[in-house]
């Protein structure tokens, strides 16, 4: 199942949950995206799936300035994983799909 569309994250960090909203579209062959939470919206860089499993980069500034690399599982509307920024330890990520707009 394609990763498309948007999805709520929550990173569990050593400072706390982090919540962040992601949205993954298909753009003529390659995939783009944007992620969003504390204040700022950036752009997700290297995305690439493989089968079912979606990787990403990202920097942030807020809470604190960091280059993130993400690897999760895509499980239909479910995505379970990790990011770790540099060599920091590996934090758990886990999302849910937003159902499409207009949808029951």
């Amino acid at each position: 199942m394609s990763p498309a569309g948007t999805w709520d994250l929550t990173i569990a960090t050593p400072i706390g949950r982090i919540t962040a909203v992601v949205e993954l579209r298909e753009d003529s062959g390659g995939w783009r995206g944007t992620a969003g939470g504390s204040g700022e919206e950036v752009p997700l860089r290297d995305i690439a799936l493989d089968g079912d499993r979606l990787t990403w980069r990202q920097s942030i500034t807020r809470p604190v300035r960091l280059d993130l690399a993400f690897d999760v599982d895509v499980d239909g509307d479910t995505m379970t994983g990790a990011s770790r920024a540099g060599r920091l330890p590996a934090t758990k990520v886990a999302g849910r799909r937003r159902a499409p707009s207009g949808a029951r």
